[in-house]
């Protein structure tokens, strides 16, 4: 094998374990993100999306309260 060869071969394996190493990563990261998705985002948006609908329902309840009373004036 050639020197030139030797040089290429190495080269490329250090290409193939740094690859190797962002893909491990990118892995690992990216179940972390899933986890905290599920566990921390989509709990505090169901919170604050019933919250949301709780506070719309009890406005609409009181315009429809208002165009009660104004109705018969």
């Amino acid at each position: 094998m050639s020197d030139f060869d030797r040089k290429v071969d190495e080269a490329s394996a250090r290409v193939n374990r740094s690859v190797h190493n962002v893909v491990e990563n990118l892995e690992k990261e990216t179940a972390e993100l899933i986890n905290y998705l599920n566990n921390e985002v989509v709990p505090a948006v169901r919170s604050h999306s019933t919250k949301a609908l709780r506070i719309a329902a009890e406005k609409l309840s009181r315009l429809a309260d208002y165009m009660d009373q104004h109705k018969a004036q």
